[in-house]
């Protein structure tokens, strides 16, 4: 059986492991970074233990409403989250996010895997997706730290 595509991106972000797990955790903390572009989160939701579930619904710039969601499958605070993710207009396509944080001198690198797309067309759109998420959450830890001075 042929292997479904994946995507593997690392980051090092300047805020300790805490930190960046409560990005991902905290429905407050969501809302300020999910989306590929400056578009709006309507609403997060998050129930981080194994068996829980999370929603993120939000709109892109060009004004597309996008609702996601999950499953928990491994929750490790501040270490290592691993979910199950699928659009609601696509439930028959579902895959796995992996995010393991590894403590830096300079604060966290961030492992993010997502796993058994459908296929190549799904994993390159999600590339560019969590790309511009994840400049969003550098953003979202800059502002952190500043909030915390």
């Amino acid at each position: 059986m042929k292997e479904k595509p994946s995507l593997t991106i690392v980051r090092r972000l300047k805020a300790p492991p805490a930190r960046v797990y409560a990005a991902w955790t905290r429905p407050d903390l969501m809302v300020r970074w999910w989306g590929p572009d400056g578009g709006p989160v309507l609403s997060a939701e998050a129930d981080p233990r194994v068996g829980g579930r999370f929603r993120v619904v939000f709109q892109t710039l060009n004004g597309e409403t996008h609702d996601c969601r999950g499953e928990y499958q491994e929750v490790e605070p501040d270490r290592k989250l691993v979910f199950t993710w699928q659009w609601v207009t696509m439930p028959e396509r579902r895959s796995l996010v992996t995010i393991v944080l590894r403590e830096i001198e300079e604060g966290t690198e961030l492992n993010f895997t997502h796993s058994q797309f459908f296929d190549e067309a799904a994993r390159d759109g999600h590339q560019i997706g969590w790309t511009g998420s994840f400049e969003k959450l550098e953003r979202l830890m800059d502002e952190l730290a500043n909030e915390v001075r």
